[in-house]
């Protein structure tokens, strides 16, 4: 089966057990200040498994698009991707685990067609500190679904990771319990380090067992990894396809855990993952990157199936990296030496230097844009409409670094020159970091050519070095996001009604063709991305900043509703960018004076936006504002900045 096929069973095996589908969210995560991409299917459902209500109801389902930066690194083998599909549903409140098991079971097995036998899970054993039961009820849910297909399925209390490895897995075992660490799912961790307030609970883990076996009929496990396998084992006997989290405690005040009085069920699947699984093949590369490996090996001239563990790891770290740039671009994310850009330079960066390694030197990774996008067609029609944008953006990219690599390679041999390099026969770390850090140069392209003379590294300091900036970067994107508030405080919140007034000000002034391109908004200042192709004139923006002023004089109400897509559409209702939507959607409409929610007057309102809050009640409470700076963001974007006075 195809990814598309897979997506499209899951969404109409649930829409028949009455979920209502819903739109991919982007990869720019929307009201979220803990991350720069949406790293997995649950993060934008968040605000409803905490409470908030719906407004498809207590059932939804989809298939979300997600980006792990934490994973560049690890690509190159078997199963790690940077780029992938999360299949999802949620009960909201709804059903729970009698009715979850069963039905992620039965899409398995009767509507994929995966063979029982090949499949193991895991639930939680419970923790004794913290008087939380072991989840036998998941347990025993798995015993009589294995049952049905005719497959006794023994238990075993593993506890820990490394206690699987030390005793391993005995004959007729199928269920296994773990710890916290390994199956339990809070924000903030295992149970202990949840706070006051903090929801969480047991989850259950599906993994798929390839069958992979030794020349005896055994099957194999590279002991590396430890003595014993299991189905937490990392030697790539097992794959993880799928994890039920049952959301059903509250840790309370005084560090106990007691019900929610709503219990949740939020489901993740790996769509790639999956169809590994469905395949019988252990290479999510080759099963799911086929299309652009086809096209690698054309322009290489080498062949896939019989490359070098090098080369091999060359394959997949182009293919890889290109399919997540290209979805990233389409999602507004464009190259840069910042916030999320740097991740999208990074990946294309990466990419070049790999498929040097292949020998495509004079080829260019846009040729890879038209294989990625098409097998995604009909799922995500946008990013497909943009591969020509897409490559464009590739292709100066690419320029860009290989002038790098030029200007790279002439300060590298300055540096194997000098008569300190020649006497030590070592690269300083502060020179092999300033390679990395100014001219942009890989690290792993600096120790090969640093290899190829005889000369070693100063690895201790160079890492330390690298150390120091990776913090700094951590720090300085704790608090970066797209269309979200930092807090919700009240000064956030004045900010937020406040973009909404400039982003419609800017529109009066700059005409209807500004868009919003992204956001970040602090307690202390606002900042909006938009798409305008020249600086601002000084009178232009004393105009939109006498409107916001204006329209906070009038004291202007701030109304939220709850609309139909298409009728807020009609509306013209401002939204994000490539972004879908359910078919309901929270609207926030700003007047006119003497509006109420019972009649918001729409058609009259000074500016009205797709949204989900928090707002002032009216504009009035928001105090004085001030443009604080304009300046250029990318190409053909612009941004601006405005604060409000202090004490207000």
């Amino acid at each position: 089966m195809t990814l598309n096929d897979i997506r499209g069973k899951y969404l109409a095996f649930y829409k028949a057990h009455g979920h209502a589908i819903v739109p991919s969210s982007l990869l720019v995560p929307e009201n979220d200040p803990t991350t720069l991409f949406t790293g997995s299917g649950m993060q934008p459902m968040v605000p409803y498994l905490l409470g908030a209500a719906h407004p498809e109801g207590t059932r939804i389902a989809d298939s979300q698009k997600s980006f792990r930066s934490v994973d560049i690194e690890e690509v190159g083998d078997n199963r790690h991707t940077t780029f992938f599909e999360m299949l999802g549903n949620w009960s909201l409140g709804d059903y729970f685990k009698a009715e979850q098991l069963p039905w992620i079971f039965s899409f398995l097995t009767d509507e994929l067609g995966l063979d029982p036998a090949r499949l193991y899970v895991t639930a939680f054993i419970g923790d004794e500190k913290n008087n939380l039961p072991r989840d036998m009820e998941s347990a025993e849910i798995w015993q009589k679904l294995f049952r049905e297909k005719g497959i006794d399925a023994g238990i075993a209390a593993l506890g820990s990771e490394a206690q699987g490895y030390e005793r391993g897995m005995r004959d007729g075992e199928r269920i296994f319990y773990y710890d916290a660490k390994k199956n339990w799912w809070s924000r903030a961790g295992v149970p202990e380090h949840m706070p006051a307030g903090e929801p969480g609970g047991p989850d259950s883990e599906m993994f798929y067992d390839f069958g992979v076996t030794d020349a005896a009929g055994a099957p194999r496990h590279d002991a590396k990894f430890g003595a014993h396998c299991h189905p937490n084992c990392d030697c790539g006997r097992f794959l993880e396809i799928g994890n039920s989290v049952f959301m059903q405690y509250l840790k309370k005040p005084d560090g106990s855990f007691g019900l929610l009085p709503k219990q949740n069920v939020d489901f993740g699947g790996g769509l790639e993952r999956i169809a590994m699984a469905l395949a019988g093949v252990p290479d999510i590369i080759a099963v799911c990157h086929w299309p652009i490996l086809e096209q690698l090996e054309k322009i290489s001239g080498k062949k896939y199936e019989s490359a070098t563990p090098a080369d091999l790891a060359a394959f997949r770290i182009v293919a890889d990296h290109v399919k997540a740039a290209v979805f990233l671009i389409g999602d507004g994310v464009v190259p840069s030496n910042s916030e999320r850009g740097y991740f999208v330079r990074r990946l294309l960066r990466r990419a070049v230097r790999y498929a040097d390694q292949l020998g495509m030197h004079e080829a260019k990774l846009s040729t890879l844009v038209g294989p990625a996008v098409e097998p995604y067609r009909d799922a995500y029609p946008e990013t497909y409409a943009a591969r020509e944008t897409i490559e464009q953006e590739i292709n100066k990219e690419e320029e860009k670094f290989r002038k790098t690599l030029r200007d790279g390679m002439r300060e590298f041999e300055k540096l194997c020159e000098s008569d300190a390099v020649k006497a030590d026969r070592m690269l300083p770390g502060a020179a092999v970091f300033d390679l990395y850090q100014s001219y942009g140069f890989p690290i792993e392209l600096t120790r090969e050519l640093a290899a190829e003379r005889q000369l070693a590294i100063n690895e201790e300091d160079f890492k330390k070095r690298m150390e120091e900036h990776q913090d700094k970067s951590r720090t300085a994107a704790a608090g970066v996001f797209k269309g979200g508030l930092a807090d919700a405080s009240e000064q956030t919140t004045k900010l937020h009604t406040a973009h909404h007034l400039l982003l419609k000000a800017l529109q009066v002034v700059l005409g209807p063709t500004v868009k919003q391109r992204g956001s970040n908004i602090t307690s202390e200042r606002l900042r909006l991305d938009f798409l305008y192709d020249k600086k601002m004139t000084e009178e232009e923006k004393r105009e939109a900043e006498r409107i916001v002023n204006e329209k906070i004089a009038e004291d202007l109400p701030v109304i939220r509703s709850e609309l139909a897509r298409e009728e807020a559409e009609k509306l013209g209702a401002e939204h994000e960018f490539g972004q879908k939507y359910p078919d309901r959607v929270s609207v926030y409409s700003i007047g006119p004076k003497g509006a109420t929610p019972e009649d918001p007057q729409f058609d009259k309102a000074f500016s009205i936006e797709f949204c989900g809050g928090p707002h002032v009640a009216h504009t009035g409470d928001i105090g004085h504002f001030t443009l604080a700076k304009e300046e250029a963001s990318s190409a053909g974007v612009r941004r601006i900045r405005g604060v409000l006075a202090k004490g207000q």
